[in-house]
């Protein structure tokens, strides 16, 4: 993937210069007293805070000035000052760093701030101010120093909130469990036209194809209470799928290329991901070049967990249509590149557990009952030499878990060296996280008479439910113990949640079993 220039990062990243507090010259006033630059309306802060990466010293702060946000952002064309703080507590009486951003229309009059020099594996609270108008306060923590064994992480998982097919409830009870990290591995918006029948209708007239569009749905997903409350409560760490951008994309392939040039779609992933990036608590290194953006990356929690967080759509070989294609010994989910990137990091690890955030499913799921296969292609079961080969790799990393979503179920496996063999060897464990709303409040009865056959054919599926939810970890040195939370309906602002299903893979045995 082609790296943005030096010069083009550095003019692009200087709204996220750190500033050291005793650098700022400016005094930070609670209120209205002394506006920072001109006057801006009511409601600049309208998409609220966010954190993310977070890292032992630091971590990404970001706000969005959008003071009408569902019409471009309401921004004149113009650089603004963003004055920003973050503080040990949450009245700012300890405040630690501050500093000024640039908000430039170029990235949307988006702020993405690096904030170093921190303090690890502590709470921290942070603000933003701009033209005398003051944003929502949020919360964030730092990663544990990098050799600092045991403790325990919390982490939710994550994925496809379909503002149409349902509020996003879950958030409000992922608010009240108070997870360190959130893990969001696909699907934030949904790029589908507005509908008649809709829960929430989408906004606009139809798909987002540009720029302005796509800031438009992001603004408008972002302006569920839930989900803002969500994001400034913890640090996020997120990567996408396909609905960001085009359903069942793959590489520079868009889902319908009969209906959608190279040149016209090489466009569309422009502008999407340069709306992703606007939208996300992100580092630099995330600056869109184009139609690539560097989304894989890696995190660290002390020795206890390491977090390798996949991008599975843009280097991956079109989507197979057969068992035949599906079996290729040439096509790729992850590129070259990426693959030495995670194999390295995999066996190098001084982690205990050894966590990939992987868009799809890896398990397999054979859709046909008794004899045959009928795999479900646009998941790494289309990609079978590649996933058997990553497989076979993990009987040399310790504790690998992989966190998945995309199915708009739970999915809980057994993951194994050769599935063609349900006696091959248990080298891990994967978690499909269910979906925040995508597919409404499904008929419960319905789904377990059309899975519920296939068990037999999949005997490494630990559990398999369609509630809308998602999935709690509580990781610790020696096991992790899940929880599978769910809600009651996403057909109202409101829901009850519950416990579905608690789980636990324990520290050198591989595998999940339900407790």
């Amino acid at each position: 993937m082609p790296a943005p220039t030096p010069d083009r990062r550095r003019f692009l990243s200087a709204g996220a210069a750190v500033l050291g507090a005793a650098a700022s010259a400016q005094l930070w006033l609670p209120g209205a007293a002394r506006a920072a630059g001109p006057p801006l309306p009511d409601g600049v802060f309208s998409l609220g805070v966010a954190s993310g990466d977070p890292l032992p010293d630091g971590v990404v702060l970001w706000t969005r000035l959008a003071p009408d946000p569902l019409n471009g952002g309401g921004m004149p064309a113009a650089v603004f000052p963003v004055d920003w703080e973050i503080a040990e507590d949450e009245r700012f009486r300890k405040a630690v760093r501050r500093g000024t951003a640039q908000a430039r229309p170029e990235l949307g009059h988006s702020v993405h701030v690096d904030v170093r020099g921190l303090r690890p594996d502590r709470r921290y609270w942070y603000r933003f101010r701009a033209g005398g108008r003051l944003s929502p306060i949020g919360r964030t923590r730092t990663a544990p120093r990098p050799h600092q064994r045991g403790g325990s992480l919390r982490v939710s998982l994550a994925s496809c909130q379909n503002w149409q097919q349902g509020y996003f409830t879950p958030y409000a009870d992922m608010l009240a469990q108070d997870p360190d990290v959130v893990l969001f591995v696909g699907d934030y918006i949904y790029e589908s036209a507005p509908s008649a029948t809709a829960v929430r209708r989408h906004e606009g007239k139809g798909e987002p194809y540009t720029l302005a569009q796509y800031r438009n749905r992001y603004a408008q997903y972002r302006s569920d209470p839930d989900l803002a409350a969500m994001h400034a409560h913890a640090p996020w760490v997120v990567t996408f799928d396909d609905h960001e951008v085009d359903n069942d994309w793959a590489g520079e392939i868009p889902q319908d290329p009969d209906k959608q040039s190279h040149d016209a779609f090489a466009a569309r992933l422009t502008a999407a991901f340069q709306a992703y990036y606007e939208h996300m608590p992100v580092r630099a290194s995330a600056i869109p070049d184009g139609p690539h953006i560097q989304m894989y990356r890696r995190l660290e929690f002390g020795r206890l967990a390491r977090l390798n967080v996949l991008d599975t759509r843009q280097f991956r070989s079109d989507q197979a249509t057969t068992q035949e294609g599906a079996e290729a010994p040439t096509r790729t989910m992850l590129g070259a590149g990426q693959k030495r990137w995670l194999l390295k990091g995999l066996h190098d690890s001084p982690a205990r557990w050894n966590l990939i955030a992987s868009q799809i499913m890896m398990a397999e799921t054979d859709l046909l009952p008794g004899d045959g296969k009928l795999w479900y292609y646009d998941a790494w079961d289309g990609y079978q030499a590649e996933r058997n080969a990553l497989l076979r790799e993990f009987t040399h990393v310790r504790n690998p878990v992989v966190l998945s979503g995309d199915r708009h179920l739970t999915m809980v496996s057994d993951l194994r060296t050769d599935y063609a063999d349900p006696a091959s060897e248990v080298v891990g464990a994967e978690f499909v996280g269910t979906s925040v709303s995508s597919n409404g409040d499904q008929d419960q009865d319905a789904f377990h008479k059309q899975w519920d056959p296939l068990r037999a054919d999949n005997p490494h599926w630990k559990l398999i439910d369609a509630h809308r939810g998602y999935h709690l970890f509580d990781i610790r040195h020696d096991g992790i113990e899940a929880r599978v939370r769910a809600v009651d309906t996403v057909l109202k602002p409101r829901a009850t949640a519950s416990t579905l299903a608690r789980l636990r893979v324990e520290s050198d045995e591989p595998g999940v079993r339900l407790v």
